[in-house]
């Protein structure tokens, strides 16, 4: 996946305007919160809100949103089924039986597994979606170093090398017409991946240059875009809280 622009509306909006340290923390305290149960409902809750979130709070489209999460739902979907068909418990004689697949056994507590597993799997969807959409690449690093104090040398390195993702797709469908241009075949072969190498070689060569000529990694350095610590990430984080103790409360209810 490459890095996705944020539109003005969600650079705007209320999440688009959260510190990307904050919602990058809500993300992973959520998923780490899920780590602890197995029960389909908490999952649901997450995945339900964190859409919501996405749509009302940081007006992102819904069309692209499910087509951001929609690989990662098939994917949940798949882990879901596995874990249903192959599931030791469906050997266990004293599970209660639901149905038969042929020589396949399929027992309450396999489907209980694989459902609660395939939707932890669709909330780590939807919750990344949210905040891949809502998140400008660029100010995401700015809060690192900022706020997170992340050596820049790191930040801007990595931020560098994402940003560059979307040109081996470019390389490669140039190298492909310049081989269909010689009269080769321009589907895959092994000497395109020596081709995009030395491609990715030179690019990264460009790049340090460039970054020297600005004197990239000096100290003391001034800030273009200013990332402070409002009371909209108080706020997103209290809220994150809150919603997250809830949907754990919902394994009990």
């Amino acid at each position: 996946m490459g890095p996705s622009d944020i539109t003005d509306a969600t650079a705007s909006s209320s999440l688009g305007r959260t510190s990307p340290i904050v919602k990058l923390g809500v993300a992973l305290g959520w998923l780490i919160g899920l780590a602890f149960t197995t029960d389909p409902r908490p999952p649901i809750a997450i995945a339900v809100v964190a859409i919501a979130s996405g749509v009302v709070l940081g007006r992102v489209e819904i069309t692209r949103l499910i087509r951001t999460i929609l690989p990662l739902g098939l994917a949940a979907i798949g882990i879901g089924a596995f874990n249903v068909l192959f599931s030791a418990s469906n050997v266990d004689p004293s599970a209660t039986e639901l149905a038969r697949l042929g020589p396949l056994r399929i027992t309450s507590a396999a489907v209980a597994g694989g459902l609660g597993l395939g939707l932890r799997v669709l909330a780590i969807a939807s919750v990344g979606a949210v905040f891949s959409l809502t998140t400008d690449s660029t100010r995401l690093v700015d809060a690192l170093v900022q706020q997170a104090r992340v050596s820049e040398r790191f930040a801007y390195g990595a931020l560098a090398a994402y940003q560059a993702v979307p040109r081996f797709g470019e390389d490669l469908a140039t190298l492909r017409q310049a081989r269909r241009v010689r009269g080769l075949r321009g589907s895959w072969h092994p000497r395109i991946l020596v081709g995009l190498l030395i491609l990715a070689i030179r690019h990264g060569d460009r790049l340090a240059l460039a970054m020297d000529a600005r004197a990239f990694g000096s100290e003391p350095r001034s800030r273009y875009r200013i990332v402070a610590w409002g009371r909209l990430d108080a706020l997103v984080a209290i809220g994150a809280v809150i919603v997250l103790i809830v949907a754990l409360r919902l394994r009990a209810g």
